[in-house]
């Protein structure tokens, strides 16, 4: 089947489900209608049992009853299952706080994988999903090729879904499954932002050639094309001072056109042909928002050639010029 239509900007669920800090269920009812009612609506909505032990699923699929199923396209992971945890166990938050008692179990199997993608229906409260990537598998791929990948086409066959795919930060490992492998979407996380390539060297040129869409993701780079300051993250650690000062650097030559390098930072990745839509987090109606602004400020070529010219992007990278991204929506 072929990928649904994503709205260029999507919501990122994990900040649904307490990742470094609490959030009411409110909060998170809040977010979630937000981007329904944005000037740009954002949805298209990512999740994955991983999120806080399944809060994220659990808190979406409340936030999201009673909606038209066809008016959101919505996407979670497998790869970890959930499990009930033992007697004497305490649940791992990996990020997430205030999170139920589960646990995370690495399973491939095909009877795991129908299982996963069950148990997010039933907390999501949906029968269907549009898009199932295999998440964070970069150290499992034996599994992967031998069970993982056809039990998730197995279950694209039978309709249960429509695009799978896979989700995680390594392009060079998303590069190497799509070469092999009949994969729809890749969900690709900090490697195709103004301050790294990556992707545009390994992955993005098979994907155009093999025709897979790509979703991007930590178009932020963990914080640091957000808020460039001292102690800013960059990869979820502390930046190097050379990032920092080129993102300080890149900061003032947006200004000077009058952009603010997040909404740089959130426009940029759409250089690329491949990339049809960017995932942000959000754990606020008033992020959601901020979001959408960014996404719609107004940038001039000129700021993108400024940016070339002064050494802060490679001449060789392609820019997201007005015209081309007209021309794709």
């Amino acid at each position: 089947m072929p990928v649904p239509a994503l709205p260029r900007l999507g919501l990122g669920c994990a900040p649904l489900a307490n990742l470094y800090r609490a959030i009411t269920e409110e909060e998170a009812e809040a977010t979630v209608a937000a981007a329904f009612d944005a000037g740009r609506p954002v949805t298209y909505l990512d999740t994955a049992p991983h999120y806080g032990l399944g809060r994220s699923e659990e808190r979406l699929g409340r936030a999201l009853a009673g909606r038209d199923r066809a008016s959101y396209v919505l996407s979670t992971k497998v790869g970890r299952r959930l499990r009930d945890l033992e007697p004497g166990e305490t649940p791992d938050g990996q990020g997430f706080t205030d999170v139920p008692d589960r646990a995370r179990v690495w399973d491939f199997t095909a009877d795991g994988i129908r299982a996963t993608l069950e148990g997010s229906l039933t907390r999501l409260g949906v029968d269907a999903v549009d898009i199932v990537y295999l998440h964070d598998v970069e150290d499992h791929l034996p599994e992967v090729y031998a069970t993982g990948f056809p039990a998730l086409a197995e279950l694209r066959d039978q309709g249960m879904v429509k695009a799978i795919g896979f989700g995680m930060n390594h392009s060079d490992v998303l590069a190497r499954l799509v070469a092999d492998l009949d994969v729809d979407v890749v969900l690709c996380a900090g490697r195709w932002t103004l301050l790294e390539r990556t992707a545009y060297d390994d992955l993005l040129p098979v994907c155009e050639r093999r025709g897979t869409k790509v979703v991007v993701g930590g178009v932020y780079n963990s914080g640091l094309l957000a808020d460039p300051r001292p102690g800013a993250h960059y990869d979820y650690a502390a930046a190097p001072q050379e990032l920092l000062d080129r993102a300080l650097d890149m900061a003032a030559v947006c200004g000077e056109f009058g952009v603010p390098l997040r909404a740089a930072a959130l426009r940029y990745p759409f250089a690329h042909p491949s990339v049809v839509s960017a995932l942000v987090g959000a754990a606020s109606a008033a992020e959601v928002r901020d979001n959408t602004a960014m996404f719609d400020h107004d940038i001039p070529d000129a700021m993108w050639h400024a940016l070339v010219e002064r050494g802060l992007l490679d001449p060789d990278v392609p820019l997201p010029l007005a015209a081309s991204l007209a021309a794709g929506e």
